[in-house]
């Protein structure tokens, strides 16, 4: 199976799908590719725009999880009361998926702060998803700005984390084991696509 993996930052979402598939990763930032790489030596990392690879290549793929970027969405953002145009990359990706791509996807950000403009499959703690599959409902241990729940991550994680900003990486990281109850929820043989 051929897997692409969008914004993959350091791999949280990838790192229990084990190495039996064909995995592509798309990071635009070189040192944090570098650490993805350095866990998943097997997967072809790719340093360029996410949003760009997707619309070149999504139809080259089984399978694709994209993790685009949620700052403008997120409610801390608002709640400090720093306005900015929301980013609509996420939406322009489910549009295009929802009605060209015929494998499997799922689309992560936060619960924005306003309504979503496509209503997501599930809400997952503080996680939206925007998928074509059933998710089944499942409780999971928020990333968030505590120091201890970051360390805690790092620690489950196993990885080296880059000095660019740890806790803004491992607050944006999808908890390993959320990522691996999707991708099973991906792969269910009796399920049908939505």
């Amino acid at each position: 199976m051929k897997i692409l993996n969008l914004y993959a930052g350091i791999g949280g979402n990838r790192k229990l799908w084990g190495d039996e598939h064909e995995v592509t990763a798309v990071e635009i930032n070189g040192e944090i590719a570098g650490v993805y790489k350095y866990n998943f030596p097997q997967d072809k990392v790719i340093i360029t725009d996410a949003h760009q690879y997707l619309l070149n290549h999504y139809q080259e793929f089984d399978f694709i999880w994209s993790s685009p970027p949620c700052p403008t969405h997120s409610r801390l953002n608002y709640s400090r009361k720093l306005k900015s145009y929301p980013d609509m990359n996420v939406y322009q990706q489910i549009i295009l998926l929802q009605n060209w791509f015929k494998g499997r996807f799922v689309i992560e950000n936060v619960l924005p702060y306003y309504d979503a403009l496509i209503k997501p499959t599930i809400q997952l703690g503080r996680h939206v998803f925007w998928s074509n599959f059933r998710i089944e409902k499942k409780e999971f241990h928020n990333i968030d700005v505590a120091r201890s729940t970051q360390e805690q991550l790092a620690v489950d994680l196993d990885m080296p984390i880059p000095r660019l900003k740890p806790r803004l990486l491992l607050r944006n990281c999808v908890n390993p084991k959320l990522g691996l109850h999707i991708f099973k929820c991906a792969f269910k043989e009796q399920q049908q696509t939505i």
